[in-house]
């Protein structure tokens, strides 16, 4: 069975046609799937009987299956999905003030096995689907407690998103999509390790906020931390964020996962000032979150506030991103996808 899940509205135009239908069912259809979030084909209660019987003879609207949810102390909720190929993924909802964001996987794993982050450590399974991507979000409205409500999508859990592009671009048109779930464009963002091709392709195809996650200041040292580099280094990074097509006001994000004896000197600190000259963009400092296993420590307190003093001075908007769920390994770069032992 096809989910219906897994189409975009003109894919859903073709579907129609194929069915000898009227083009406006396929609208009907869309916003039953997205907007209403119909479990059921039996649901669509607008649309005739005898089509909904014709469309349960090929379709379906799946779902992914919940397996565990951890809350942190914080509010911070990690929820564990499997796919229908027994594959595994992590999603996190992270409350902050009156803001709620939900952080999505866009692959099963990843293959950019950067040092600093778990997900790295167990390697890539596959590209995740439109309808798994849009099943992260249904699952997080379930878990959903009194008046909260979902304000912002960050494409930043397992996975490299710009290595999945057609589906995550398909997700996040469904994500803007007035017939789907309705997201302002300024409050979806993708975070990317630096695919420096398809950074220039998502400039003018994205429409959503980018957010890059640099961490080194020399290549030297980015390269041992994120073999991506090896293939596209700062310079080319660098060139094609000073090139990335941007609206007025807005901003590409800097993220920098701060690592103690690593990249947290204070020449660091200046070389990522002179680095990000004539890049408009803010920087998100992220001290590094120890996993078991990882042969890197978090910086000490004041080193951080050192190097957000050195940034700050250089006439950049910094933010120290504070830790949300660690100790359900909910934090940046702890996402694993399976359960615990």
């Amino acid at each position: 069975m096809k989910n219906l899940r897994d189409f975009t509205h003109e894919e859903l135009l073709a579907v129609i046609a194929g069915l000898g239908e009227r083009p406006y069912r396929a609208e009907q259809i869309f916003k039953w799937v997205f907007f209403r979030r119909a479990a059921s084909i039996d649901q669509m209660t607008d649309i005739s009987k005898a089509f909904r019987e014709r469309l349960k003879e090929e379709y379906e609207i799946g779902a992914n299956k919940v397996l565990e949810v951890k809350r942190s102390v914080d509010g911070t909720r990690k929820f564990l999905s499997e796919l229908e190929d027994s594959s595994r993924i992590e999603s996190v909802l992270i409350a902050e003030g009156d803001r709620l964001t939900l952080c999505v996987s866009s692959q099963a794993g990843c293959a950019m096995g950067c040092k600093f982050c778990m997900t790295g450590v167990t390697g890539f399974t596959r590209n995740l689907t439109l309808s798994e991507l849009t099943g992260q979000v249904f699952s997080a409205f379930e878990l959903l407690e009194g008046e909260e409500r979902i304000t912002n999508i960050v494409l930043m859990g397992m996975g490299e998103p710009l290595a999945n592009y057609d589906n995550v671009l398909k997700f996040i048109g469904v994500l803007t999509s007035n017939m789907g779930f309705n997201f302002s464009h300024n409050k979806v963002t993708l975070s990317t390790a630096g695919l420096v091709p398809a950074i220039k392709r998502f400039g003018l195809e994205g429409n959503v906020n980018l957010a890059v996650s640099l961490n080194a200041t020399t290549d030297e040292v980015r390269d041992k931390l994120m073999p991506i580099n090896r293939k596209y280094p700062l310079d080319e990074l660098m060139a094609a964020l000073r090139r990335y097509p941007l609206k007025s006001r807005k901003y590409i994000t800097i993220e920098y996962v701060l690592i103690s004896g690593v990249n947290d000197t204070d020449d660091d600190a200046r070389r990522l000032a002179s680095l990000l000259r004539s890049v408009p963009c803010k920087v998100n400092l992220i001290p590094f979150n120890a996993f078991p296993g990882s042969a890197f420590k978090s910086p000490a307190p004041e080193r951080v506030e050192r190097f957000h003093y050195i940034i700050k001075q250089s006439g950049y908007t910094v933010i120290v991103r504070l830790s949300k769920g660690a100790e359900i390994q909910a934090a940046c770069g702890q996402l694993r996808g399976a359960c615990e032992a």
